[in-house]
């Protein structure tokens, strides 16, 4: 039923017919436009359900055709677009925008990226198979790099990740380096706790590992090839960004960021070890995994750990060894620190042996300093013995013996003052008798200086020939330094030998007439 009222009863007929479409405006907005149902447009109207329904019956029928796509400033290069991206489909839209700008193109940016969207080229879609791994078979490990985490230690913080493919069994342990030996010291202790290894280990692309190429064309590190024969396993490289290939230890490395990381406390790098291994031991080696709905503990208690080849007892080289010249500062450079040696050896180069705690320096086979590992950055590390040995040297700097040197005595300033007459290099023969002094003692060079300068001779090479091969001396075997005053200063009385002539029997002594045999017949 139509509601009329009084004001449009009376109404002229022609503003009736106004009212009228201006009624079915209202109508076909509210329904079209705002999506009101016929009877809330009619409550809000005042006017029937019916004559809501007629008006929009009256509505002409809406045209559901998609509209016919609009014309674009870009259309007329689209040819010479699809062609640049033929050629190189890594190429973006700044980098068009600007050939387009050359042929005459007066839009944006805007348009161009979007019809980069629509005209690259999608990559192949590559299948991804779920792979199956037997007990003890292979093993993979990838590095986590956790940023800056320690206060006070201006270096980034490093998680490595080992995982069994099998059993999800996982081995983490932080470290403040990702170089050769601590890499390979992680990855022994790695190892010790699973107490064997896989028959193959998988690895990223990493440095220590990976020379050159990667993945089936990697050429891997000749010194990391010889820790895996000496530990049994065969070495595979993945493919550059193909994390998929590695999937076991990449979301463990996730799973640890996620859970483990987030909130961590700790004051050192002791202290975040210990807290990781109580949260590996405790809980992720210990949960339900997601995927198998074991616990990896478990699995590799009873099904995988006995299946490991067992690790052999012959150890390998795991020390950082580097090559250093001693500088005038008598100091070599290690790891981003310098660290002390003897004054006497400036000028010559050393062997600089690192683990996880200590630093030792070598002349040939002779330790010549030791210093705690810092694993700070741009610290100077001095032993006090060695500035002391610099103060007692420098007086005598005046004299005809150069630092390293003043032990020979009268017999080596002589033998330098002979030698600046000649044309040899003092700095060759300066390092050449220390180096010397070193090996065999100041006393015997300087006895070895003074032999062949009887010969009328003077040069190192003869000093070195005077003693390896004339008197057949043997370099000073190097002291084992263990870093405690108490230990290093232990000393033991020769032992009294003779206590053994008691327990060997008293030989019979023989008559010079008597046959051999006869002996033996009496005894």
């Amino acid at each position: 039923m139509t509601i009329v009222t009084y004001a449009e009863t009376v109404m002229p007929r022609g503003e009736k017919q106004d009212r009228q479409s201006e009624l079915m405006a209202e109508v076909l907005k509210l329904a079209l436009i705002d999506g009101l149902s016929a009877r809330a447009i009619a409550k809000r109207l005042s006017l029937s359900r019916n004559t809501v329904r007629r008006m929009l019956g009256r509505a002409p029928n809406r045209d559901l055709r998609a509209p016919g796509r609009r014309t674009s400033m870009v259309d007329t290069y689209e040819k010479q677009i699809r062609q640049w991206l033929d050629d190189t489909p890594e190429l973006r839209a700044p980098a068009v925008l600007e050939r387009l700008r050359r042929l005459g193109y007066q839009g944006g940016i805007t348009i161009v990226r979007d019809r980069l969207q629509r005209l690259r080229p999608r990559p192949h879609q590559k299948p991804f198979l779920t792979l199956d791994f037997s007990a003890g078979e292979v093993m993979q490990v990838d590095w986590g790099d956790f940023g800056f985490a320690i206060p006070g230690c201006p270096r980034r913080v490093s998680g490595l990740v080992m995982a069994l493919c099998y059993s999800r069994y996982l081995y983490l342990e932080f470290t403040l380096s990702q170089a050769f030996g601590t890499f390979v010291r992680a990855f022994e202790r790695g190892l010790q706790m699973f107490g064997g290894t896989t028959y193959i280990d998988v690895f990223d692309n990493m440095r220590t590992v990976v020379s050159a190429g990667a993945g089936a064309h990697a050429t891997f590190n000749s010194k990391f090839l010889a820790f895996a024969r000496s530990r049994g396993f065969a070495v595979r490289a993945c493919n550059p960004r193909s994390g998929h290939e590695k999937g076991r230890v990449e979301r463990p490395i996730g799973f640890i960021r996620g859970r483990f990381w987030p909130g961590r406390r700790f004051s050192s790098l002791l202290d975040l070890n210990r807290q990781a291994a109580e949260w590996r031991d405790d809980f992720a080696n210990q949960r339900i995994h997601a995927v198998t709905g074991k616990v990896p503990a478990l699995v590799f208690e009873h099904e995988e750990k006995n299946l490991l080849k067992p690790l052999p007892d012959t150890p390998f080289e795991t020390d950082d060894i580097e090559t250093a010249t001693v500088t005038k500062q008598f100091r070599v450079r290690f790891d981003r620190n310098t660290y002390s040696v003897s004054p006497r050896l400036m000028g010559q180069s050393i062997v600089i042996r690192a683990n996880d705690q200590a630093v030792s320096m070598y002349l040939g086979p002779k330790q010549v300093a030791w210093h705690p590992r810092c694993w700070d950055v741009h610290q100077d590390i001095e032993d006090p013995s060695h500035r002391q040995r610099a103060v007692e040297l420098k007086p005598r700097a005046a004299t005809a013996l150069p630092p390293g040197l003043v032990g020979l005595g009268e017999i080596g300033a002589e033998y330098f003052k002979v030698l600046r007459a000649t044309g040899r290099s003092l700095q060759r023969e300066t390092v050449r008798l220390t180096f010397l002094c070193e090996l065999f003692g100041e006393k015997h060079t300087a006895s070895a200086v003074s032999e062949v300068m009887q010969t009328g001779h003077v040069g190192s090479e003869y000093v070195e020939y005077v003693m390896r091969h004339k008197r057949k001396l043997r370099p000073i075997a190097p002291l084992v330094r263990l870093g405690k005053p108490e230990l290093d200063n232990l000393s033991f009385d020769e032992p009294d030998l003779s206590v053994y002539d008691d327990l060997v029997p008293s030989q019979k002594t023989l008559d010079p007439g008597e046959p051999p045999d006869s002996q033996d017949k009496d005894s």
